[in-house]
């Protein structure tokens, strides 16, 4: 329960372990989330977490407010390196990009929120996400035109890489997330997802043919670990991916150091593709480790 009561608002939310991923790291991809550490015996806490779920109220979806109760959630605190509270977070994109510990004026607090609203570069790029769907050539220009005024927006990246994916310019995007990875040195959670699905693509053009032409094949040679490796690829490659992980624990189980090996980074590609609590992911992330372990 928040600091201020049982009032909720929908730009309020309490973080877990569970939920952190899509209340956090997912939202900020939209809109800043601001990370309040706080506990119900901390007397500052009381102090800050009312001005601020009074300015996230008002803000009407200008900032996402997370809560995490340090006493319930001690593994979230330890993973920000909180030692003192309240401790305040905030972040965009998947990253942390500033934050201050201790009780502030609300004219400071104010300001400091003021820093993390969206730059002329990020509203056209969120401009250009909502264009997506709709007109990707439109929204291609646009996120140009964010790169224009900031080059290393990652949001207008991202958009740009999922165009030229879902325009079969694979090669491209992939060069595109790959070139981030590389200066960054590392991606955030959507780029991660966006990386597996164009490694996904990739893999079903490089097998080549239809997922009818490998079935067909492996209808002809059953034992054939190469051929059951393309039905796998085209299969992912087609979204279907219950079937496809189910043949490459198969190909993990009986050719751990040929195609195994492969079929296991497929299996990670698609996890990576999916939400990290969906019941295909825990189930095949449960059975592959106990094959790996065997």
């Amino acid at each position: 329960m928040s600091e201020s009561g049982s009032e909720t608002s929908p730009w309020i939310v309490e973080a877990t372990g569970e939920n952190f991923e899509r209340e956090v790291i997912e939202r900020s991809a939209q809109v800043p989330v601001v990370i309040d550490f706080w506990a119900e015996w901390c007397g500052p806490c009381r102090m800050l977490g009312p001005v601020l779920e009074s300015l996230a109220r008002s803000g009407n979806g200008q900032f996402v407010l997370a809560k995490v109760d340090t006493e319930s959630q001690p593994g979230l605190a330890a993973d920000f390196g909180v030692r003192s509270i309240p401790a305040v977070f905030a972040v965009k994109d998947g990253r942390v990009v500033d934050g201050f510990v201790g009780v502030q004026p609300e004219a400071a607090i104010r300001a400091w929120l003021d820093r993390l609203m969206p730059s002329e570069s990020e509203q056209i790029a969120a401009a250009a996400q909502e264009l997506e769907t709709t007109d990707p050539g439109a929204a291609e220009a646009r996120y140009n035109e964010a790169l224009a005024l900031d080059p290393e927006l990652l949001r207008a990246h991202l958009g740009l890489a999922r165009i030229a994916m879902e325009d079969g310019r694979l090669d491209e995007a992939q060069a595109r997330i790959l070139e981030l990875e590389r200066k960054n040195g590392f991606l955030e959670p959507e780029g991660e997802r966006l990386k597996a699905e164009i490694t996904l693509r990739l893999q079903g053009r490089e097998a080549g043919g239809s997922i009818e032409a490998a079935r067909a094949a492996l209808a002809q040679d059953p034992e054939n670990f190469e051929h059951k490796f393309q039905l796998a690829e085209a299969l992912a490659a087609a979204g279907q991916y219950a079937d496809a992980l189910a043949l490459c624990l198969d190909l993990v189980e009986r050719d751990r150091r040929g195609t195994g090996e492969r079929a296991r980074q497929m299996m990670i590609a698609i996890f990576q593709l999916l939400p990290p609590d969906a019941e295909l992911v825990t189930e095949y992330q449960r059975q592959l480790s106990m094959v790996l372990m065997d």
